[in-house]
């Protein structure tokens, strides 16, 4: 995080003797990364400020674990990718996505993907990035936070490293199979609509 003239250190001690005033002082620190790594890995059925503030209560019961070892903002990175994990997997979101659930927009770039190589103008964007996210939606929720990560947020290996604790083998295989599956998805998107 940049440089805010913030004292951590002294704030989490604060924290850790209950004063209120350091608590809204850390939540404010750490509202906008909290944030950031919520909004790209949200659930479907999820708001946002209820994931936010689960991660929060996460954080404030078991700040007595964080031992110092790692910086405390991958420490909070780990708990809220953790969080949306968790939540992604009691949604238990339907294994696929059929052409009948693509709206008209979407259905649209589909089959504009198919039949051209031009670039899509920005009215087409949206129902793109929509398409996408539904075919990212259909990956298990560990898959799809390294798509989100690597791809969408164009994150390093180093990177994912450091917020998921996995090793560079384990994201470079889920990457490599995350990928897989959106393509077999997306090919029986489009034979579904030639039919």
């Amino acid at each position: 995080m940049p440089e805010t003239g913030f004292d951590m250190p002294a704030c989490l001690e604060r924290v850790r003797r209950r004063d209120e005033e350091a608590a809204r002082m850390l939540f404010q620190e750490l509202y906008p990364l909290v944030i950031k790594l919520v909004r790209s890995h949200l659930p479907r059925r999820t708001g946002e400020e209820d994931l936010v503030q689960m991660v929060f209560m996460k954080i404030f019961t078991h700040l007595d674990q964080y031992a110092g070892k790692v910086p405390f903002q991958h420490w909070v990175s780990r708990i809220a990718v953790n969080t949306c994990i968790k939540v992604l997997r009691a949604e238990k979101v339907r294994p696929e996505v059929r052409w009948a659930d693509l709206g008209e927009d979407e259905g649209h770039v589909l089959d504009l993907l198919a039949s051209t190589q031009e670039e899509l103008n920005p009215d087409q964007s949206l129902a793109s990035r929509e398409l996408a996210e539904k075919l990212m939606a259909l990956l298990n929720p560990e898959d799809r936070l390294v798509m989100n990560l690597l791809t969408m947020e164009g994150r390093s290996i180093e990177e994912v490293k450091q917020i998921t604790g996995w090793n560079e083998s384990v994201i470079k295989v889920r990457a490599f199979r995350a990928r897989n599956k959106l393509r077999k998805h997306f090919k029986q998107l489009m034979r579904e609509e030639r039919r």
